[in-house]
């Protein structure tokens, strides 16, 4: 029974990606968070939610936390409208989790996309260079620098405003692994975050991740949840730095998370009160991502995330 189950898991993998034979794709990651890449200047090509997940399967496909379709923004309903007030956003960043569904954006994956970009020449980017991308979580500006890439990823805000400012937490998360469930913040970052702090490192090794953690209430498009402890002490030479791990929506735990890296810095700077500071190491499994926080010249404060990138691979499905 066994082996006929697997043949037909098989087959239906199979079946999901006949049509997508001899498109060329490559294989990249930020911080461990990894992404198929597929260009699609034309946009001639449509991928279902289940050729997505067949392409992001990581024992009968090619294995990701998610896909990443490379458009042109004026091809695209989302791009065009992002292009009236960016028109230099040429490329669109058309991000998909890896059990097919629609996600805002991730800022891992917008590193790797640029670099994918550059790679594939679609690009030219020079160190200390910026360029624009559209995503559906808003415009993204993106800066080359000597050890990757740094993004600009728009403002932050709580989720539940009212009930974050007033009693700094808004949710009550349980986990496999934890006794109890802990009380937590919601952040978007353009996609949803609940942040939870723990008190020791041994209590983040424990927290099992295998299920989808347990939010109440949760936000009204679901919600990543970040587990996070802070490093003892907690700024050192004025920067802060937090450890941590996430499960991501449509995913399961990953190696990294850029927006809930920044999320997790925007909840963590908040408990932390008056004189946090500006500027963050998150530790996660895959790595060290950075976050800093800056006034914008739109009035708002916006995180950037900064880290490396790289493409591990390229080739061509059978």
């Amino acid at each position: 029974m066994d082996e006929t189950l697997a043949a037909a898991a098989d087959h239906h993998a199979a079946s999901d990606t006949a049509a997508l034979g001899g498109l060329k794709f490559s294989k990249g990651h930020g911080t461990g968070n990894d992404f198929v890449l597929i260009a699609d200047p034309n946009g001639a090509l449509s991928v279902t939610p289940e050729q997505v997940a067949a392409l992001c399967d990581r024992h009968r496909g090619i294995g990701g936390d998610g896909l990443i379709r490379a458009v042109p923004s004026r091809l695209l309903a989302e791009g065009r409208e992002l292009l009236a007030d960016h028109p230099g956003a040429e490329w669109f960043m058309d991000y998909r989790n890896g059990d097919g569904s629609l996600s805002e954006m991730c800022g891992n994956g917008v590193r790797v996309f640029v670099h994918f970009l550059i790679n594939e020449g679609l690009v030219d980017l020079p160190a200390g260079e910026s360029l624009t991308i559209g995503t559906r979580g808003g415009a993204k500006t993106v800066v080359r620098t000597a050890a990757g890439y740094a993004v600009d990823m728009g403002p932050w805000e709580f989720i539940f405003p009212g009930e974050a400012t007033a009693r700094a937490m808004d949710s009550l998360v349980s986990a496999d692994g934890l006794e109890v469930a802990r009380p937590a913040l919601s952040v978007s970052m353009g996609n949803p975050h609940t942040v939870v702090a723990l008190a020791e490192l041994s209590e983040l090794d424990a927290t099992e991740l295998f299920r989808a953690p347990r939010v109440d209430p949760v936000p009204p498009h679901g919600t990543n949840v970040e587990f996070v402890v802070p490093s003892e002490p907690l700024v050192h030479d004025g920067v802060g730095t937090i450890t941590m791990r996430v499960h991501e929506r449509g995913v399961g735990e990953t190696l990294s998370c850029g927006t809930g890296a920044c999320a997790a810095a925007v909840a963590i700077r908040h408990w932390a009160g008056q004189g946090a500071p500006d500027t963050w190491n998150v530790k996660v499994p895959g790595g060290v991502v950075g976050v800093k926080f800056f006034l914008a010249a739109d009035g708002h404060e916006h995180v950037e995330l900064s880290g490396p990138a790289v493409i591990v691979a390229s080739g061509t499905l059978s």
